[in-house]
């Protein structure tokens, strides 16, 4: 009898995971029908607990918030990747026991930036901090960016954020939330931020805007993104992160090469359609 394989999401709140619909497509696309992907809400607290119960049946795990950060001192290993940004979304459980802490965010991020025809930046701003911002300036620095501008709420995440950038060999200059909509004439914008912390911005897009990436899903369209589109500018969404950064988990925990990109991004296409979308 062939052996179960299996993975999950863990994150608190998890309900709304586009996850379990992407790897389990990939799955089935690879002919993998002994592999299962499955969510689960565990929180900081349960994390520990959790990892400690798995059998050798498990493959991997995807990690969304708050957990990103929480798992560093649990992990045997960590990638030069991810520790640069201190944020593992995916963890490998290797032959031997081992577990390998990696980040798909950031190369996914690259990955639905050149999707878009975009290879190198120049100068961007990012919208928020925290772990998804971190892995955007490792992006960004990849792709060239000589300088980007953060904007951020209280003089704590300005320092964390800048402190990022000199961890990268990125110039991160801060400025204040309430600044904000300055953020919205720079070539390549990205927002790490809840949807409604942007909605005040939406009527401010300028009438020419460039490039939004919106790392967002599910309310999807954001009320900022919705107007940068009738703008005319383009806008790489949160689906387009989510389905790159999955692609390379379905690949590092299944030793298959390539995941059928097309047919993920379709299957979380439709998995939205049949959301409800606020504008």
């Amino acid at each position: 009898m062939p052996t179960r394989r299996r993975a999950a999401v863990l994150g608190s709140p998890i309900a709304h995971s586009l996850s379990p619909v992407l790897h389990r497509t990939a799955y089935r696309e690879l002919g993998l029908h002994t592999w299962t992907y499955d969510r689960h809400d565990v929180d900081e607290r349960a994390l520990e607990s959790f990892l400690g119960g798995l059998d050798d049946s498990w493959a991997g795990l995807s990690l969304t918030m708050p957990l990103k950060r929480a798992v560093l001192p649990l992990l045997d290993s960590v990638t030069d990747t991810a520790r640069s940004v201190q944020a593992v979304n995916t963890v490998l459980f290797t032959a031997d026991g081992r577990t390998e802490g990696h980040n798909t965010d950031i190369p996914g991020m690259t990955s639905a930036l050149r999707e878009r025809g975009i290879t190198r930046v120049g100068h961007a701003a990012v919208l928020g901090a925290g772990a998804t911002a971190a892995s955007a300036l490792a992006a960004l620095a990849g792709m060239g960016a000589p300088e980007v501008t953060a904007y951020v709420r209280g003089e704590g995440r300005a320092a964390e954020m800048a402190r990022w950038g000199e961890r990268l060999g990125l110039t991160v200059r801060t400025a204040s939330w309430d600044r904000a909509v300055q953020a919205l004439n720079a070539p390549l914008v990205i927002s790490t931020t809840p949807a409604q912390a942007t909605d005040e911005l939406a009527e401010s897009v300028p009438e020419t805007p460039g490039v939004l990436f919106d790392v967002l899903y599910d309310p999807w369209p954001t009320r900022l993104a919705h107007h940068w589109q009738t703008r005319g500018g383009t806008v790489v969404g949160g689906l387009d992160l989510l389905v790159h950064q999955a692609v390379r988990q379905v690949e590092l925990m299944t030793g298959r090469c390539p995941a059928p990109v097309h047919a993920m991004r379709a299957a979380g296409r439709r998995a939205l359609d049949g959301r409800k979308q606020p504008i």
